[in-house]
């Protein structure tokens, strides 16, 4: 990835992406080079519109991702609660069922 870092940030200071600017920007980012690594990523670059590369790639936003887990994990939360509180109110039901059942016998 670091390669690949280095050609963007090349591209964005307005650089010519070549095998030399390539591996200088590697070197002062203390990044042992692979002089194949950096002749196969000049080479393949050389056939890419960057520019189009962009507009093309997907979009992320990053700020939405935070405050988009605490709303996946909060209905499950509320769903558990939910059902524990139906739960509660059925067996309250059947209580007063088998009481009713109890004084009924009483009756008979």
């Amino acid at each position: 990835m670091e390669y690949i870092y280095a050609a963007m940030l090349l591209y964005k200071a307005g650089k010519p992406i070549d095998e030399e600017n390539l591996t200088r920007v590697l070197h002062a980012a203390g990044v042992n080079v692979d002089p194949i690594r950096v002749k196969a990523l000049v080479a393949a670059l050389s056939e890419i519109n960057i520019d189009e590369a962009i507009k093309s790639a997907p979009t992320f936003m990053p700020m939405m991702a935070p405050a988009a887990a605490p709303a996946v994990t909060q209905p499950p939360v509320a769903e558990e609660k939910a059902k524990k509180e139906e739960e509660k109110k059925e067996k309250e039901e059947k209580k007063e069922e088998e009481a009713l059942e109890g004084l009924a016998a009483l009756f008979g």
